[in-house]
């Protein structure tokens, strides 16, 4: 399997001097999703918990719910120019009692690291309904736990001690416990690994649950939170306007610029207790 990191030759600049040497890069590959044979899409991704990954995008698409949903996923033979599998090329299979794919949801098109969105029919067409009532969700959390979540997520993050370059998403309780972390260059691809697992261990609706990540927070994660049935999304960088408006509209506690013992509260700010 592709690896995590990988090893390149580089000349380093630090003042005055100069010298050559080898960094360390976080790995990027593609990963094309097939559901029943069909190719879904293609993403630009980390290697590691592709499974996660797949069950996770499919949870976000409203294609799955449950673990019974997912009737398996396997590696398919993606092959090299020198015939081995490069596990870059995952297929599910859907249980017999889920509905047919909708044609719309095949993207046809590459999905970068850097926007989930890329290449879909339009904003709108993201808009679908939830599973679950987050409104209806009646966790608080504290600002203490809030202001420590940075934090506990930077600590879990192994590859970005050797790599700096990987985003992370956090699972954790309403105490601040860390549940399930992943890492990846795509922020939409950390989520969709952390949604998964949730989905693999059957743990979905993740109610009474906060999720963090160490960028912003973009429409499409905040649609993501809502899918999962998570209550609380928080960020250590701006949130876009139109993720606060989707929040309000879903019920997302939506919370972000969360850097040190300060942050802001956009959306549903009931759950947070003063």
């Amino acid at each position: 399997m592709g690896r995590v990191t990988s090893r390149h030759k580089i000349l380093r600049l630090d003042g005055g001097e100069s010298v050559r040497r080898s960094d360390t890069l976080a790995a990027e590959e593609p990963l094309e999703i097939r559901v029943s044979g069909r190719t879904l899409t293609v993403t630009m991704r980390t290697p590691g918990d592709d499974f996660d990954l797949v069950a996770g995008f499919l949870v976000s698409e409203g294609v799955v719910g449950a673990t019974h949903d997912l009737a398996g996923l396997r590696y398919c033979a993606g092959t090299d120019d020198e015939g081995r599998n490069t596990y870059n090329v995952v297929d599910a299979v859907l249980g017999a009692h889920v509905p047919p794919l909708d044609p719309g949801l095949q993207r046809g098109v590459w999905t970068s690291s850097a926007c989930g969105i890329c290449g879909t029919a339009g904003i709108e067409g993201l808009r679908r309904m939830a599973r679950w009532d987050v409104t209806a969700d009646e966790v608080r959390v504290t600002p203490e736990v809030l202001y420590a979540l940075p934090g506990r997520l930077r600590a879990a993050q192994k590859v970005f001690d050797t790599t700096g370059g990987l985003h992370a998403a956090g699972l954790f309780t309403a105490d601040g416990e860390l549940v399930c972390v992943r890492e990846d260059v795509g922020r939409h691809n950390a989520v969709d690994k952390v949604v998964g697992w949730a989905l693999r261990e059957g743990r979905l609706p993740l109610s009474g649950h906060l999720l963090a990540v160490s960028g912003r927070a973009s429409f499409e994660l905040t649609q993501k939170a809502a899918m999962a049935g998570i209550p609380v999304l928080t960020a250590v960088s701006a949130p876009s306007s139109l993720a606060v408006e989707l929040a309000e509209d879903a019920g997302v506690t939506l919370v972000g610029f969360l850097r040190g013992r300060s942050a802001n509260v956009y959306a549903n700010t009931r759950r947070v207790e003063l």
